[in-house]
């Protein structure tokens, strides 16, 4: 059923945007479940019924009705392009809002008197000249924002920037021109201190915060967006009369295209001639480039070094892995921590909140000024307008709004440049606090592709033996099939057809050949169909087992044919891996349906000591289940026979990114199928939530420490009381500053080496 609608938003400045934004949205008729990201500027809505143009269209115009831009989802290399030209507008208007700014500070700062114009006083009035422009242009798109949002009866950013510049420009106005209004009362013609630099400076300094805060944020998109850029536009497809360049949006599958030196392979296929290396950097993070040749398979988005070669797609444009990954990086991006929705619906009250406060210290001010503080050179409504503009304007939740989605956005996207691909901001949460690793063996510490390392003959023949496995196995493709096809293909021989061929989890498989039973698995499966077992055969097949092979007998009728001993390399880096997750204090289980003696072997070879063997396929979940009652547990498996385990596990990590399945039921899924790069992915979760969490504690602490400050709740004891324009500075750097600490992950990569093998 198709009940997800994605949409392009715009207006959207602060978390309190999108608290209201989800509010209308969630309000709307048969909307289930919404998610809105402040940095990609984009809603996602899930309905509970299949989802047609009338829910669409309102949705679109609930949002519209809220006062933001609502659209059908815009290509976000177009939204990317238009955040640029944004930008640049953006760093023009900073730049005329500072030099509108700079002859206030000039008149309000370096000189004292400049005596009389007629009645007025000539440095306030050239002051209110200057800092009228600044108010009045520079400032309109947070005025004229601010009257749409109380229009719809909501706060955000852009009304406290309202109310504080328009409480300091009247204010300063009404001192100015006192001496021509003579209705005014008495104590604003005796003031003294007016706040036009104050006023100005906060226009200034939260544009020029806006301006750095969304540079930075289009630098927190840069991986998700040189991954969009890797799909080329055109390919070229193999003709008669040679080749002709065709959009990638119209070439369908088994068409033959022709990828030269330096172009990039546009879609998934085979190579069907030619060899040639492969730059996978951009998919994989691999620094080496791999050399592919006839039969192998390459990916969209990596770029052929050094020779021509000619390729036979698998896919269509939407269904290539690069399309997938871009897919998966874009869902995680979207998602929400369970801290930051608390965060958006404390932001939802938070400005009414702070208005409330702002409004209650002025007065306290205003009527206490002489008692708090009897030595300030300020009179008691100097003070009281200081304190409301300073509270006004300090108090923007922008730094809470964006503590959680730009380390997100950079944390996800740095994952899928090394091929590893996070589905989801939950999985982040729970690898912080994992406890426990369960490791799959064969595809997990084992490379996945075995071989046929000795045949044990007892009552047949090598051709019988290999043909009767490979016909038991005929639709098999799981590894241990693999290696027993790759073998009877070896030695060409015709295998028989078997009939009624069923599985037994956990055991084999059986058959009926000529009327007979046959049967290929393990010890309980031929014992159950030959009766009494040859003497001192467990004790051979248990010998051989401590090898670390895996042994398949086979049987037929009341013989037992002999058996296959089937080898499966570790992999290079499984040691190293197992030995970091060990350093960081968590604990490595093997969960494996192998036989113990196996497993075993394998375990002692990269230092497991915890091994659950002989488990079917069916129980993995249940032994999950089981050690979730004492931890976080994470499941690292191959994503075909660890389904159910790995949707089961708090955290889900598949090798392979090319298994549906694995993209399925898996929370992180590894492109290069290397368990280095399953502790790489737990290690960026971990460094991701630790740039969330010092992002909240950084907004959090800032507000905790620039209210008091800005109320004047420090004043009667040290002295310290903001001014507007620090007010104004400290907010913009605070939301600076958590996107640039979110930043710092662009610099994380796995350890090279993990990738290695030689931690």
């Amino acid at each position: 059923m198709d009940n997800r609608l994605s949409l392009s938003i715009t207006g959207m400045t602060c978390s309190a945007c999108v608290a209201s934004v989800e509010r209308v949205l969630s309000a709307v008729d048969h909307v289930a479940e919404v998610s809105v990201n402040l940095p990609l500027e984009k809603a996602v809505i899930t309905l509970d019924v299949p989802l047609d143009d009338r829910h669409r269209q309102g949705c679109i115009e609930a949002i519209l009705g809220a006062g933001y831009g609502a659209t059908d989802l815009v290509p976000a290399l177009r939204v990317r392009q238009r955040n640029e030209e944004e930008v640049r507008r953006q760093g023009r208007g900073v730049a005329l809002a500072f030099a509108l700014a700079l002859p206030v500070f000039v008149l309000s700062m370096l000189f004292d008197d400049l005596g009389q114009t007629g009645q007025l006083d000539t440095r306030l009035s050239l002051a209110m000249l200057a800092a009228l422009p600044v108010y009045l242009y520079s400032g309109a798109p947070f005025h004229r924002d601010a009257w749409r949002a109380l229009a719809r009866k909501q706060a955000n950013m852009d009304v406290l920037v309202h109310l504080g510049t328009t409480v300091a420009m009247v204010w300063s106005c009404l001192v100015t021109l006192a001496p021509l209004l003579t209705f005014l009362p008495a104590y604003v013609g005796h003031a003294e201190h007016v706040f036009f630099d104050g006023a100005a400076f906060i226009i200034a300094f939260v544009l020029l915060g806006n301006y750095l805060e969304a540079r930075a944020k289009l630098r927190a998109t840069d991986a998700v967006h040189s991954l969009m850029r890797l799909q080329p536009k055109e390919a070229w497809v193999v003709v008669e009369e040679g080749t002709k360049a065709v959009p990638v949006e119209e070439i369908p599958r088994d068409t033959l295209l022709k990828v030269r030196v330096g172009e990039t392979v546009p879609l998934d296929g085979l190579v069907e001639e030619g060899t040639a290396l492969i730059d996978e950097s951009m998919m994989t993070g691999e620094s080496f480039p791999v050399r592919k040749s006839q039969g192998d398979e390459v990916v969209a988005g990596t770029i052929v070094l050094d020779a021509v070669l000619l390729i036979r797609t698998t896919s269509l444009v939407g269904d290539t892995m690069l399309s997938k990954v871009i897919e998966l990086v874009d869902e995680a991006q979207n998602g929400k921590a369970p801290i930051q929705r608390l965060v958006d619906r404390i932001a939802g009250v938070f400005v009414p909140v702070v208005v409330v406060a702002a409004v209650l210290a002025a007065a306290i001010w205003w009527f206490m000024a002489d008692t708090l503080a009897p030595s300030s050179t300020m009179n008691s409504s100097e003070m009281s307008v200081m304190v409301l503009v300073s509270t006004l304007v300090i108090a923007c939740p922008c730094a809470l709004g964006l503590a959680t989605p730009t380390a997100l956005v950079v944390g996800t996207g740095r994952g899928a440049r090394f091929g590893m691909l996070i589905k989801g901001i939950e999985a982040l949460e729970q690898t912080h606090a994992t406890s426990v690793v369960v490791l799959d063996k064969t595809g997990t510490i084992t490379a996945g592709s075995p071989r046929v390392s000795h045949i044990e003959l007892l009552d047949s023949d090598v051709e019988e033996l290999i043909c009767l496995a490979s016909a038991l196995e005929v639709d098999a493709t799981h590894p241990i099939a693999t290696a027993i096809h790759t073998s009877w293909e070896n030695i060409g021989y015709t295998r028989p057809h078997v009939n009624e061929i069923r599985t037994l989890p956990g055991m084999g498989l059986v058959g009926e050949l000529d009327g007979e039973p046959v049967a290929i698995g393990n010890l309980e499966l031929l014992a159950e169909l030959v009766g009494e077992l040859p003497e001192g055969l467990e004790g051979r097949v248990a010998q051989r087992a401590k090898r670390g092979v895996t042994v398949v007998l086979l049987a037929r009728g009341q013989r037992v044919l002999g058996w296959m001993e089937i080898a499966d390399r570790i992999r290079e880096t499984s040691a190293a891996a197992v030995k970091r997750l060990k350093q960081s204090g968590i604990e490595v289980i093997m969960l494996t349906g192998d036989r113990e003696e196996v497993a075993q072997s394998v375990g002692d070879a990269v230092g497991i000591s915890t091994i659950i063997a002989g488990v079917k396929p069916d129980q993995k979940a249940e032994h999950i289940r089981r050690l979730q009652e004492d931890g976080v547990v994470a499941m690292i498996g191959d994503g075909i026979n660890d389904a159910a385990a790995l949707a089961l596990a708090d955290v889900g990590i598949a090798m392979g990114a090319g298994s549906q399945i694995a993209l399925e039921s898996a929370d992180i899924v590894l492109v290069r199928n290397d368990l280095a790069d399953a502790v790489a992915a737990m290690e960026l979760g971990r460094a991701t939530m630790t740039r969330i969490r010092t992002n909240l504690a950084w907004a959090f602490v800032y507000n905790l420490i620039g209210l008091p400050l800005a109320m004047g709740l420090l004043f009667p004891w040290t002295g310290w009381l903001l001014p507007p324009a620090f007010a104004a500075a400290a907010m913009s750097l605070s939301s600076v500053s958590v996107v640039s600490n979110s930043l710092l992950l662009r610099w994380w990569q796995p350890s090279a080496m993990l990738r290695s093998g030689e931690l």
